[in-house]
C-alpha cells in the first residue's frame, strides 16, 4: 500500500502548478485548490476539512494553491503530521514576468488580475525543509512543455533527482 501523502505546492499563479498536478499527481492524489472554492465564505476553513476528510480517508493530497508563506503552510503542515501523512512540498521557480505572460493566455476563471501575481511575488517565501517537510523539490517549466524537478534544499537546488 503506498505511503500517505500531503503534497504541498508553493509558487506564483500561472506557474504551473495545476498542470504538474495533472501530469505528476491525478491518478493517485485528491486535488484541493482554493480555486475550487470561490463561492465559499471561508475557504481556509473548507480546504482544511477537505483536506482532513481526504487524509482521514486514507487518501494522498495535493493542496494547488500558492501558499506564499510559512504561515499559509504552518496549519496544513500541521494536518499532514496529525493524521500521519509525509509532507511533500514542490516549490515552482518562475519569474514574475513568465507567470504573466502565461496567464495572458488564460480564459475565463483561469484568469488572474496581474495584480495577485505581482502581491504574491512580493510575499513569496521559498519554503525549506525545516517547516516540517520530509522532502522539498523544486519545479522548472521546460521550453516547449514538461517539467524539470531537482531536490530543493535551504533555497538551493541539489543533486537529488525528483
Amino acid at each position: 500500500m503506498p505511503e500517505l501523502e500531503l503534497v504541498l505546492f508553493v509558487g506564483l499563479q500561472a506557474s504551473g502548478k495545476t498542470s504538474f498536478y495533472r501530469t505528476r499527481f491525478a491518478q493517485t492524489h485528491v486535488h484541493v485548490s482554493k480555486d475550487r472554492l470561490r463561492n465559499n465564505r471561508r475557504p481556509e476553513r473548507r480546504q482544511q476539512q477537505l483536506i482532513r476528510e481526504a487524509l482521514g480517508e486514507g487518501r494522498s493530497v495535493v493542496v494547488d494553491n500558492t501558499n506564499p508563506t510559512r504561515a499559509d503552510r504552518r496549519p496544513l503542515i500541521a494536518i499532514g503530521r496529525e493524521l500521519g501523512a509525509r509532507v511533500i512540498g514542490y516549490y515552482f521557480a518562475s519569474d514574475v514576468r513568465e507567470c504573466l505572460e502565461r496567464n495572458r493566455g488564460r480564459t475565463g476563471r483561469e484568469l488572474v488580475p496581474e495584480v495577485a501575481i505581482y502581491a504574491t511575488a512580493g510575499r513569496l517565501e521559498p519554503p525549506v525543509v525545516s517547516e516540517g517537510f520530509d522532502a522539498l523539490y523544486c519545479v522548472r517549466l521546460q521550453e516547449g512543455g514538461g517539467f524539470d524537478v531537482q531536490g530543493w534544499r535551504n533555497g538551493k537546488v541539489t543533486d537529488a533527482p525528483g
